[in-house]
């Protein structure tokens, strides 16, 4: 008798087992897609400018496609991480940080109307006010100054391994005070004297020009960095590949070809002050990865201590030829 209950309990189990082992049927592509677009500006102003692609995007997907707005980068990485979005529009260092916290994979890069695929970190000042670079370089706690989120690329990366980095200057032992914000904000707080001085890019001053000419006009630049990798878009991998290669075809004829839909999407792309998107894969982030190398080996120098320095040089070095090596394999991406 035991026996006989054991023999049922062992074929109970086996049945068990043989059902575990039928695999999960997969799932069908996405009913609805959501997009995250970068905080360098306010939702209220950005949204008008980006919902007419997002509507097209819908249209040739064949699937609802919703915006997704948060107030800092860090938001927008965690979302794809949690698969809160599941496509974005990344500057360089976020689009990095994507890449290797949230499973993203680069589909595209932005060139602006004139085509050229990159942009500059500015730093700025008001108007008459008679700063220059070499005054804000001399440090003495006499200026305020206005720093970008901490995952942007053109206003903290940028002017930290072009500017400050090389000589020695930590803001925060330099200024008299340090203020992280958005582009936006940098520039009403310089052009209202609530800051001296302000980090910002060359695309935030396009817009600011336009939506605020009065204010724009009350800034300078005191500073260029040199020529940053532009934006890009960003997708998760597990995305279903036909949907993904759908977005890649999407994003690289947006705007091409003749006839009023082709001239309709270039007038969105003017608002954006895009020209339109070409190829690009995770090799495009290549400079990114060496300026947060080159970061790296100057904060272990201004340490002082030899072994991180030379484990931060190692580093640096083993980045740039990883990337001189794609390059020439690829050199057109």
């Amino acid at each position: 008798m035991i026996r006989r209950h054991v023999l049922t309990a062992l074929a109970a189990a086996l049945a068990l087992a043989a059902c575990g082992e039928k695999p999960a049927q997969k799932a069908g592509p996405p009913k609805e897609l959501t997009f995250s677009i970068l905080s360098a500006e306010n939702q209220a102003s950005m949204q008008p400018l980006w919902q007419p692609m997002l509507d097209d995007m819908s249209e040739q997907l064949g699937i609802k496609v919703k915006p997704y707005f948060a107030t800092n980068y860090t938001s927008l990485i965690e979302a794809m991480r949690f698969n809160q979005v599941q496509v974005g529009w990344f500057s360089a260092l976020p689009a990095l940080e994507a890449v290797r916290r949230a499973d993203g994979q680069v589909l595209g890069r932005v060139i602006d109307s004139g085509g050229v695929d990159s942009y500059e970190s500015v730093l700025i000042v008001k108007k008459g006010s008679g700063i220059t670079l070499d005054d804000v370089l001399k440090c003495g706690k006499r200026y305020s100054f206005g720093i970008g989120d901490a995952k942007s690329t053109s206003g903290t990366l940028a002017p930290m391994t072009y500017l400050f980095s090389p000589r020695g200057i930590v803001p925060a032992e330099c200024f008299k005070g340090v203020r992280s914000a958005s582009h936006q904000t940098n520039v009403f707080s310089v052009a209202n004297g609530v800051l001296d001085v302000a980090t910002n890019n060359s695309v935030g001053l396009v817009f600011a020009g336009r939506e605020n000419p009065e204010v724009a006009a009350k800034i300078e630049v005191i500073w260029r960095s040199p020529p940053l990798p532009e934006s890009s878009i960003v997708a998760r991998k597990d995305l279903d590949p036909a949907i993904r290669e759908k977005l890649r075809q999407f994003f690289l004829t947006y705007g091409t070809g003749t006839g009023p839909k082709a001239d309709k999407q270039r007038e969105v792309l003017k608002g954006l002050a895009y020209g339109g998107f070409r190829p690009a894969d995770d090799s495009y982030l290549d400079p990114i990865r060496e300026m947060e190398a080159s970061e790296a080996l100057a904060d272990a120098k201004h340490g002082g201590d030899a072994a991180k320095i030379a484990k931060a040089q190692a580093a640096y070095d083993d980045i740039r030829a990883k990337a001189a090596q794609r390059r020439a394999v690829n050199p057109d991406v």
